[in-house]
């Protein structure tokens, strides 16, 4: 991954972002050891929330998901993962690199908020 990529989701650490008529972002993105878990070493988390507080949309590997499936039944799988809606416990994210996260993200985040307003 290029250090650009890397360091502009980084630089985006702890911020909050507001996105009109009570809607914000939250963007947290630490630098961690490389593992099997993290092969691309960033925990991230990139939520949307609504006015209430509660979260609308995720992008995040830093919890792990449980998995569902005769496989995986019960377990506790870390892995990058979205969360599509409020009640969504978590689906495969495939992670390519920052650049590409962000995109995925404020892409989605902008099609939620349209779909917010036009109701």
């Amino acid at each position: 991954m290029k250090d650009h990529e890397i360091r502009t989701l980084l630089d985006l650490h702890d911020q909050i972002i507001d996105q009109e008529n009570g809607y914000w972002l939250k963007i947290e993105a630490w630098e961690v050891k490389i593992s099997k878990d993290i092969p691309h070493g960033i925990r991230y988390s990139l939520t949307l929330h609504a006015p209430s507080g509660k979260r609308i949309l995720g992008y995040d590997n830093a919890h792990a998901v449980k998995m569902i499936g005769k496989r995986y039944s019960g377990q506790r799988i870390p892995f990058d993962h979205k969360h599509r809606h409020i009640a969504d416990k978590g689906v495969p994210y495939a992670f390519k690199n920052a650049h590409q996260l962000l995109s995925d993200f404020f892409t989605e985040v902008d099609s939620v908020l349209k779909e917010a307003k036009s109701k």
